[in-house]
């Protein structure tokens, strides 16, 4: 216990890291309540957890400890890491997600979650291009933390990348191009249109289709300009 964790509830679904960590990755639990989250994740036979879960009422409970391996990510890809799991720590915010009424995050989650990862950020040195959402990292599959996650509140910290002010158009040339530069920035292209669909999740949740368009071409060029001009770390 600490002055950011109130409670510990140690999860035995945990092994040994085999990477250093230089991710953090931010999830929604999914579930109805938060003591069903808690359960699933301290239950052996459902093989998932994660470091913190984050109640709506701002309490933070840790589950594993940092140096352990907790399975949050699944299968999963990130600037060419495949075992995100090994290379992050998984934090978990309590609501119901797409499934069960998606709706905005609490203040008291997010005046919990601002610390924790400000912490984790500075023990660990990781960069702000790596504080991800779980659909970044696994586009197929997942849609958490969602468009109503205030990235925007992290940015301003410096602990997440901000979304770029547009000074230039989209320099693609057709959609092939788009996706290798989405590539190039870290993403799974595998399945295309949920590569692009978790693109404009994290950085134009206005709209969110999965069809490339100028605006999210002109978002991406921007991105991959800071990232090459050492800007974006």
């Amino acid at each position: 216990m600490d002055e950011l964790v109130q409670h510990a509830v140690p999860s035995p679904n945990w092994n040994e890291r085999k990477l250093p960590i230089s991710m953090i990755v931010l999830h929604y639990t999914g579930m109805r309540t938060g003591a069903e989250a808690l359960e699933r994740m301290c239950d052996p036979a459902a093989e998932v957890s994660a470091h913190y879960m984050i109640e709506e009422n701002g309490a933070v409970t840790r589950l594993v400890d940092e140096d352990k391996r907790a399975w949050h990510a699944g299968r999963s890809y990130w600037r060419g890491i495949t075992d995100v799991n090994s290379a992050s720590i998984g934090i978990e915010l309590v609501n119901p997600g797409h499934e069960w009424g998606y709706r905005p995050f609490t203040a008291a989650q997010m005046e919990s979650l601002l610390p924790l990862v400000g912490r984790i950020v500075r023990r660990y040195d990781i960069p702000r291009a790596n504080v991800v959402g779980h659909s970044d990292i696994a586009p197929a599959r997942k849609d958490d933390p969602g468009e109503l996650f205030d990235w925007g509140r992290l940015a301003r910290l410096r602990l997440a990348l901000a979304v770029p002010k547009i000074s230039l158009g989209t320099p693609f040339p057709n959609d092939g191009a788009f996706m290798l530069g989405l590539e190039r920035f870290g993403y799974d292209i595998t399945d295309g249109r949920a590569a692009v669909a978790a693109f404009q999740r994290r950085w134009r949740p206005a709209r969110i289709d999965g069809a490339i368009d100028g605006e999210i071409g002109a978002i991406l060029f921007a991105l991959l300009l800071e990232r090459d001009r050492g800007h974006a770390r």
